[in-house]
């Protein structure tokens, strides 16, 4: 093809005159809409307006300018069709073969403090829509330029084939162009959807945009195709998907998969944290006045099955942390807000080691937290949540037995609490001061969960604390944490059993704390 004529009307003026100035030394014919004509025309680019070309004024107060069979007639004829060239020659009408358009700046004025409805409604455009649409439709046969970010490629491309713009970047013109309509129109269906449902934060029809990342090797299995994507939509919150990769080998669908488990836990405590993740559930976690220390504490709990894990770290990796990551059989990825120079040379001397870096230097600021969580779980739909950020306060809390938990004791049930929100229900999860001495998750029954915390803490049981997920049904979970020496519990309550659970508590001399909340994790 050769470019001859382009049709330019556009709202963002960005650009448009050096780039109308360049198609005009090409010989290229300009046609314009009246605001774009004017100022084109003081910068003496020569331009027909699109009224004098169909013989129709811009009418209804420029609601109607481009919407006119001369216009779409000479952007949407095909030059290989016989009957379409016909059709021209007998309209008299020439062939448009670039569009160049923007579209009003709807969601800029509908989302402004103090836009009323009439004013949002006027920012909708329907001729710049409609202009793109039939470019992008005709691609084979017409450029269209949907952005100014494109102008300079544009040109470049004119001048380097002699006024053609080869066919694969008009195909990826206009995909740029039909997602820049179809981004607009969901604009619009959320500003009016939200002005008139009662829960706009649950929306009758839910538009998610997502961006592919990269393709990954394989999903959970070889067998399994798999891609990561980004969301769209702005967002301030830490991210695996955003994180920096500094190192390593390329990461699969299940690391990351645990490296978002990862994060999300060690965001919730404001100390130094330290997470070790195996198939998205934690073997150990813990905190403690400096990083390594908390490593070295939250490694302890089940080194075992640590091996091959995942490891998140709320505080920049200093050279002491990094040392004890370094000396770690086999991790398979490590993720951190930064890490200081010497110990990331260090860490990078395993080479496939996947280091990661998630650019946030506080990621326990809850106003970073998304409000709402989808999880497609469903064949042929999806759930759709509010995030579970609800931390119990001191003054919820209600002291159920006889005993009241000591101070150290309430640390750590406290501490529990927040860890046990992160592990697969039925999660139970065993603590020492602000360290984690075992983990039962995943259980089809609480009794099992207990045991299997119990198991795997060994001696290191005695004098612990337990934190349910949820309450207890019946008092033999709370028989077998007694048995092996477990000394405080904290669960929410509220079953039909409390008064057995309770009166069990008491046999046993074990303070028990009832918080309200749940925490159940599928």
């Amino acid at each position: 093809m050769t470019v001859k004529r382009a049709l330019i009307s556009v709202s963002n003026k960005k650009g448009v005159v050096e780039f109308a100035q360049a198609l005009q030394s090409f010989g290229i014919e300009i046609v314009s809409t009246g605001g774009t004509c004017r100022i084109l025309r003081a910068a003496d680019v020569g331009c027909q307006e699109v009224s004098a070309l169909t013989g129709a004024p811009e009418i209804l107060d420029g609601r109607v300018k481009t919407l006119h069979p001369r216009i779409h007639g000479a952007i949407l004829s095909r030059p290989q069709k016989e009957s379409h060239v016909a059709t021209l020659e007998r309209e008299g009408i020439e062939r448009i073969d670039m569009v160049v358009v923007n579209l009003y700046p709807f969601e800029k004025v509908a989302s402004a403090v103090g836009t009323t409805l009439d004013e949002a409604l006027e920012e909708i455009d329907i001729g710049g829509v409609t202009l793109l649409r039939a470019g992008a439709k005709n691609f084979e046969n017409v450029v269209v330029v949907s952005s100014p970010e494109d102008y300079e490629r544009v040109v470049a491309l004119l001048d380097e084939h002699a006024l053609d713009v080869p066919l694969d970047e008009r195909r990826r013109l206009a995909l740029k162009a039909f997602g820049l309509t179809r981004d607009y129109d969901r604009a619009i269906h959320r500003y009016l959807a939200s002005a008139s449902e009662d829960d706009a934060d649950f929306p009758v029809f839910l538009n998610l945009e997502y961006e592919r990342v990269r393709g990954l090797r394989y999903g959970e299995n070889p067998h399994q195709r798999a891609a990561v994507y980004h969301t769209r939509a702005e967002s301030l919150e830490p991210s695996v998907v955003t994180s920096e990769q500094l190192s390593g080998k390329e990461l699969s669908y299940n690391n990351l998969m645990d490296l978002d488990a990862a994060l999300g836990l060690v965001r919730e405590f404001p100390e130094p944290a330290a997470a070790v993740i195996k198939h998205s559930t934690p073997c150990g976690v813990a905190t403690a006045p400096a990083l390594s220390r908390a490593y070295e504490k939250a490694l302890g709990c089940d080194p075992v099955s640590a091996f091959g894990s995942i490891i998140a770290l709320n505080r920049s990796v200093d050279m002491e942390a990094a040392q004890l990551l370094h000396e770690t059989r086999f991790v398979e990825a490590i993720v951190a807000p930064d890490y200081y120079r010497n110990a990331l040379d260090l860490l990078r001397q395993k080479k496939n080691r996947r280091i990661l870096k998630a650019n946030f230097p506080d990621l326990t600021d809850y106003h970073l937290r998304p409000e709402m969580q989808m999880r497609s779980l469903l064949g042929g739909g999806l759930l759709m949540q509010d995030v579970d950020t609800e931390d119990v306060r001191t003054s919820d809390i209600k002291v159920v037995t006889d005993r009241e938990p000591t101070d150290a004791e309430m640390k750590s049930l406290l501490f529990g609490w927040r860890v046990v929100k992160h592990v697969r229900s039925n999660a139970i999860v065993l603590a020492c001061g602000t360290e984690t001495v075992g983990i039962g998750a995943g259980q089809m029954s609480r009794v099992d969960a207990s045991v299997l915390a119990v198991w795997k803490a060994g001696e290191r049981v005695k004098g612990s604390v337990m934190a349910s997920d949820a309450f207890f049904p019946m008092r033999d979970a709370v028989d077998a944490a007694a048995e092996a020496g477990v000394t405080a519990i904290i669960q929410p309550g509220g079953s039909k059993g409390d008064d057995e659970v309770i009166e069990a508590a008491n046999e046993k001399n074990i303070a028990m704390i009832m918080t309200g909340l749940r925490h159940f994790k599928h």
